[in-house]
């Protein structure tokens, strides 16, 4: 089982640079609505005579339209518009600011992202990889801020820099959203403009989550499997509305006690619902923790599993891509933090 999580991590965090909706960025262009009304103009009429000998443009011999030109409809990062079974979800998770909250905040992003398809090539298996990189937007502290919520936003041009890094190598963005004192469909509201792009998804990260009275880092947040499906249902909703390719929504699980009454999270068209197991220690204690949470999770939800690469190494060795193969269900979504 994993310990609470130290807030090392959150070191600084309330330094940064504003929130999403701030002048840092403006935001991107909605891929699905520029593909509305894309027509090509009815030529002009010739003012000479027409080939049948007739007044040009008139009769219905002298009149002709272009077809409207229609756009192909838009698609996940490697092709198609269904993550599985073809794909499996492979990537790093992290946060510029931070090294501590994991891989993708260290270093030169573009290595981290090209990294994914070398050092992790071998989690992919039989499947194609689709890289992913789970950018924390939404970060929890112990600090509730002047509105009383306990989580900052990013900027809006972070989020856009590691949009365009993914769209760079091929990989689908993730919002990690630590919601805080703020109710997940909420929060989720908040990235609108970046979930009606094709390859943007959510990570949602409920042991940050927490009550009135409570305190981040200092006790499990959690949520419910209704408060996951209104999620879902949201999403869902954005896929049918700009005609996307399959959205992502994964909900990271730490303890039997962080998603309760999770039958109530439900299938919906347009979403693959993930659940990601995140424990930390030793390989034997992350088996047993993976086969505990996963006793609720509902028949519809894709298996995802969770790797640290310090903090799993102190306990003993580091899972190989053999091993995670075996688990049951099925790991389709691998993440190291």
């Amino acid at each position: 089982m994993r310990r609470p999580r130290t807030l090392l991590a959150l070191a600084g965090v309330l330094t940064l640079g504003g929130c999403a909706g701030g002048d840092g960025g403006g935001a991107p262009e909605d891929a699905a609505g520029t593909q509305a009304g894309a027509t090509s103009a009815a030529p002009e009429p010739d003012d000479g005579e027409a080939p049948d000998g007739g007044e040009g443009g008139d009769g219905e011999e002298g009149q002709q339209e272009a077809a409207p030109t229609t756009e192909e409809p838009a698609e996940l990062p490697r092709g198609g518009r269904e993550i599985f079974p073809d794909f499996r979800l492979v990537g790093y998770v992290g946060h510029p600011d931070s090294p501590a909250m994991g891989r993708l905040g260290i270093g030169d992003p573009d290595e981290r992202a090209a990294e994914i398809e070398t050092e992790l090539a071998g989690f992919a298996g039989d499947r194609e990889m689709l890289p992913v990189l789970e950018l924390v937007v939404s970060i929890a502290h112990p600090v509730p801020g002047e509105d009383g919520s306990f989580r900052t936003q990013v900027t809006d041009q972070m989020i856009e820099d590691h949009l365009d890094l993914a769209r760079r190598h091929d990989a689908m963005l993730l919002l990690n959203i630590q919601t805080g004192a703020v109710p997940f469909p909420d929060e989720v509201r908040d990235f609108e403009e970046w979930l009606v792009e094709p390859d943007v998804g959510v990570a949602l990260d409920p042991e940050w989550a927490v009550s009135p009275g409570q305190v981040p880092g200092e006790v499990y947040g959690s949520t419910t499997g209704a408060e996951l499906d209104e999620v879902a249902a949201y999403l869902a909703g954005l896929v049918e509305e700009h005609d996307l390719p399959e959205k992502a929504m994964v909900y990271h699980q730490v303890h039997a006690s962080v998603v309760q009454d999770e039958a109530a999270l439900t299938e919906h068209d347009g979403v693959a619902a993930i659940k990601s197991v995140d424990g930390i220690g030793h390989p034997q204690d992350k088996v047993s923790t993976y086969d505990l949470v996963n006793e609720s999770t509902p028949e519809h939800v894709h298996g995802g599993f969770k790797l640290f690469l310090e903090e799993d190494v102190e306990f003993g060795p580091l899972m190989t891509p053999e091993e995670v193969a075996e688990l049951d269900p099925e790991v389709e979504y691998l993440m190291v933090e």
